[in-house]
């Protein structure tokens, strides 16, 4: 069930924590990870004979996230430069006794917080595919209602030719679809555990590291790397680039659905009831306040992604900074990335389609977007650069007159074509191309894609 409320907390947490991602990302879901990393090593050591499994067994259960202050271990970590060595020293005393020796043995603080930082990734995944998923689910019976709803595309913010709301709407949902299932890939594929012990040779495990590395993947339920990747930040980078992905596909139509939602323009609106999409002044104010919000989400991507890109130059085998850089980036990036798929969902629910706005407005152009399809027809006799030539004349004059453009085309092609015949090439519903096909072609990749595994990567350990 997909939670819509914000959850981040705080004075934006209803605006930027859209649909739980914040219940995933904050404090409680990074510290809960830590402990997940702390806990699974200790049982990869008993798995392999290193420690005592009733000793594994009592570090697990001491591994509480309501056990420990978020606060006090962020206002620590500033002595050590990250929250690990803080952590680790409350857990020592909680534990206690003999088990409390083999608390983080092998690890460095790296290695746990990397591994953390991919738990949190897949957790957080979880939760944007979901929201992902219901948008475009959203998206598709869009697609599938107005597969031959006609309206004007636009280039360059200018009419162009008709197309069809459908196949707008397909167009977002190829988008968001991909990206989503990009990010499951990623997630599934490059979030990888860390164990590489001070400066990535697990020289303190002797000849036990390479197993405990590989039971330690197992046990937090993270692929196995080849080497530690202490400083080799591609996994980091490739889920950055695909949740920069999935932003940028909701900016997209996030950003098309407040264009379309214009008052002059005036072919979507949100109606999200009383109270919602208003404002502090204007009464009559019916904002598309969701669209918005996604938008709003979406257009942080670009800079955290630069960040956790930038954050790959890493100094020899453990970094000086550039590390460090990546938590709240990519902890922001996540959030960022959920809430714009939660907010694009909601708008896409509120959405209501006016057909009748669409045709008004394509109607308003005076027939301008039909001007290619009078050139098609006549190249066949005037060849193509002529009819160009001669058809655009016709515009520029239709347009200098203020007359309609059929009456100035019966007058330089009537000799050639007849009114009726004229006004039929107008109609912007016979010129609609491949559109309903594209639609069609959409819809079959979207029911080919959201097979019951899909997003299986992307569940919460």
């Amino acid at each position: 069930m997909i939670d819509d409320t914000g959850a981040a907390g705080g004075l934006y947490g209803g605006i930027f924590g859209r649909g739980g991602i914040g219940a995933q990302t904050g404090d409680r879901a990074w510290l809960r990870a830590l402990l997940d990393a702390e806990a699974a090593l200790a049982r990869a050591h008993a798995r392999i004979g290193l420690v005592a499994p009733e000793h594994a067994a009592a570090i697990t259960a001491a591994c509480v996230p309501e056990n420990f202050d978020a606060d006090a271990l962020g206002a620590a970590a500033s002595g050590s430069g990250n929250p690990v060595v803080p952590l680790v020293a409350e857990l020592t005393r909680r534990v206690g006794g003999d088990a409390a020796r083999h608390i983080h043995y092998g690890a460095t603080s790296q290695d746990i917080m990397d591994t953390a930082a991919m738990l949190v990734s897949r957790r957080a995944g979880a939760v944007i595919a979901e929201h992902a998923d219901a948008a475009a689910d959203s998206l598709a019976a869009l697609a599938a209602e107005h597969r031959e709803t006609v309206m004007a595309g636009r280039t360059l913010l200018q009419q162009a030719l008709p197309t069809t709301f459908g196949l707008v709407a397909a167009g977002w949902l190829e988008g968001l679809d991909t990206a989503a299932g990009r990010l499951a890939e990623v997630l599934a594929e490059r979030a990888a555990a860390q164990l590489g012990g001070a400066a990535g040779t697990l020289a303190s495990l002797g000849a036990d590291g390479r197993a405990a590395a590989a039971a330690f993947a197992e046990e937090v339920g993270l692929a196995e790397p080849e080497v530690p990747w202490h400083t080799e930040r591609g996994r980091v980078a490739d889920i950055a680039a695909a949740l920069g992905r999935v932003c940028g596909a909701a900016g997209k139509a996030a950003g098309d659905i407040v264009l379309l939602a214009q008052t002059e323009v005036g072919e979507v609106e949100e109606a999200g009831g009383s109270g919602v999409g208003g404002s502090s002044t204007l009464p009559h104010k019916r904002n598309p306040i969701a669209a918005v919000s996604a938008l709003a989400c979406a257009e942080q991507a670009p800079g955290l992604v630069s960040t956790l890109y930038a954050a790959q130059v890493q100094q020899h085998q453990r970094a000086a900074g550039p590390w460090h850089a990546e938590w709240p980036a990519l902890t922001r990036l996540l959030e960022a990335t959920g809430s714009a798929a939660a907010w694009l969902h909601a708008s896409l629910e509120r959405l209501e389609v006016r057909p009748g706005a669409m045709r008004a407005n394509l109607a308003a152009s005076g027939g301008f977007p039909m001007a290619e399809r009078v050139t098609t027809d006549l190249a066949g006799e005037l060849g193509r650069s002529q009819a160009h030539e001669q058809v655009r004349d016709a515009c520029a004059e239709a347009a200098r007159s203020g007359r309609d453009l059929g009456t100035v085309l019966a007058e330089h092609f009537g000799d050639r074509r007849s009114r009726t015949e004229i006004d039929a090439l107008l109609d912007p519903a016979g010129y609609l191309g491949s559109a309903p096909d594209l639609v069609d072609r959409a819809l079959s990749a979207r029911a080919r894609r959201s097979r019951p595994d899909r997003h299986a990567a992307g569940r919460p350990a």
